[in-house]
């Protein structure tokens, strides 16, 4: 069995059809996470005994004849930000290393009602603050096209399991590029869903406004195949659409006719990597060749999306984060060591013992979130409490919001000219590991092309597009209006119908 060249939907089939059992194949995958993710870093945690165990009470069923969901046996990797019932979901943080779930998040509920095989939980940013997933408190993950450089992030290791081959379907959240930077960096595809498309109950927040959970795959008809299952109302999250769901693999086949692509002409200012320019000019001219239409917009507000995010999202980070005190929920320093520390600092003080207790409170509190959060979680929340504070309000979060309506004011007249925009996902193919950590401006300048979808709650895919000189993946990103993911969808498929980017998998040692 290929793993690299098998796409989940022709898994499916193979299972139908008697060709391979659920075991073999997901005993297959274990294997090859075995021989390479060493190398890679992709996973934090596997689940193989239960995994197994799942295959082999499906092969029973199928055998049996009985009903079975539409990823029967089908492994899948999740990203470990959503909640699993008795599993560790750590968000690759120190803070909440050693949390169960005492539930399932509805994604994870749904993908076991789907008859999914859930492989383990693969590494992230901490708290998906990032573009690297070089912030996980746990390891580095690896891009398998070079493991000298980043998969992106902060769903780097959801990207990297599929690039690698380690699993034929993976699941991950998008703030401000979560999925498709990681997807584009690592040559597979990924779909951040519009906002209340796919429910949030059971995603640990950093920005509840912008979080979206979504699938990571290797085709189109994969991401529509793990969309169907994800998609749809819940009750358990407020903020779930009420709207019906489209048949998205049936539809995926369907001729577009007319297609109207926007161009925005503020995607190809300076700071664009022309590798990427000219992948992305070459995929927009064989959409033209397939007959669809092509027009310049533009976006005027789009070059005010790094700057409204990161004043939004720290601030819906810190308020989601306050919770993680070492006394409601997360990591507690060592109380010994605090009170000793306390008790020298103080011996020569003159203090009543209720000073005291006040004192040993607030070191507490300082001192778990100091151990329990890494750089970029605290740079993020301090950001946010300062955009927040009083006499700043206004001045910052108020205006940030403003701005955010106009953007989507963009996004609404530009879908009256056409029916999705396509340009660049990343500025740059995937840099060498370290090569930023020092520099956040220039880590937060990698989302450059992803925010604005998710300030506007659009949809937006990222499929493989081609690769630099150096062999490094480039992604293509479509946009497209609100529960338009079937257009994307389609439109996606129409493309990887006349390439073959989508195909290639890099060789591991």
């Amino acid at each position: 069995m290929d793993l690299q060249k098998t796409t989940a939907s022709e898994l499916i089939e193979q299972l139908d059809a008697g060709q391979l059992s659920c075991q073999e194949l997901t005993r297959a995958y274990l294997d090859r996470i075995e021989a390479h993710d060493g190398t890679i870093g992709a996973f934090l945690e596997l689940d193989a005994e239960a995994a197994v165990a799942q295959a082999i009470a499906i092969d029973k069923r199928r055998a049996a004849g009985e009903q079975i969901g539409p990823l029967a046996g089908i492994p899948v990797a999740v990203k470990d930000i959503l909640c699993r019932r008795d599993a560790l979901t750590s968000c690759g943080s120190r803070m909440l290393a050693d949390y169960r779930a005492p539930y399932d998040a509805t994604v994870i509920a749904r993908l076991r009602a789907a008859d999914a095989v859930i492989l383990g939980r693969t590494n992230m940013d901490e708290f998906a603050m990032g573009s690297s997933t070089e912030n996980s408190a746990f390891q580095l993950t690896r891009n398998p096209w070079d493991p000298e450089r980043i998969p992106g992030g902060s769903s780097g290791g959801a990207a990297a399991a599929l690039a690698a081959s380690l699993a034929p379907l993976s699941i991950g959240s998008d703030t401000g590029g979560s999925i498709r930077q990681p997807a584009a960096l690592c040559g597979v595809v990924g779909l951040k869903p519009s906002y209340g498309r796919v429910s949030r109950y059971g995603l640990v927040a950093y920005a509840s406004s912008l979080d979206q959970v979504g699938p990571l795959a290797t085709t189109a008809e994969d991401t529509a195949l793990l969309l169907q299952v994800l998609a749809g109302h819940d009750p358990l999250d407020s903020t779930s659409a009420p709207r019906q769901v489209p048949s998205y693999l049936e539809q995926i086949s369907e001729p577009l006719q007319g297609l109207r692509i926007g161009v925005v002409r503020q995607h190809f200012g300076s700071g664009l990597d022309e590798s990427i320019e000219q992948a992305v000019r070459a995929a927009i001219a064989q959409y033209e060749s397939l007959g669809a239409t092509v027009e310049e917009i533009s976006m005027p507000h789009a070059e005010y999306g790094v700057a409204t995010y990161y004043i939004i999202a720290p601030c819906e980070a810190s308020s989601n984060l306050a919770r993680y005190d070492g006394v409601h929920y997360g990591y507690r320093t060592d109380r010994q060591e605090m009170l000793d520390e306390l008790e020298a600092e103080q011996s020569e003080l003159a203090e009543d013992q209720a000073d005291q207790l006040d004192s040993a409170l607030v070191r507490m509190y300082r001192r778990s979130r100091a151990e329990g959060f890494g750089a970029e979680v605290k740079r993020r929340i301090m950001l946010g409490t300062y955009a927040l504070s009083e006499g700043y309000y206004d001045a910052y979060y108020l205006k940030a919001l403003k701005v955010r309506r106009l953007i989507r004011e963009d996004y609404d007249a530009a879908f009256q000219q056409v029916d999705v925009i396509a340009g660049p996902v990343t500025a740059n193919v995937a840099f060498r590991c370290g090569e930023k950590a020092g520099d956040p401006l220039s880590m937060y300048l990698e989302d450059l092309y992803t925010v604005t979808a998710n300030l506007a709650g659009v949809p937006g895919i990222s499929i493989p597009a081609g690769f630099s000189a150096e062999g490094l993946p480039i992604g293509l990103q479509l946009q497209a209006a609100p529960f338009q993911e079937q257009l994307l969808l389609r439109a996606a498929a129409l493309y990887q119908a006349a390439t073959d980017w989508h195909t290639r998998r890099p060789e591991l040692a």
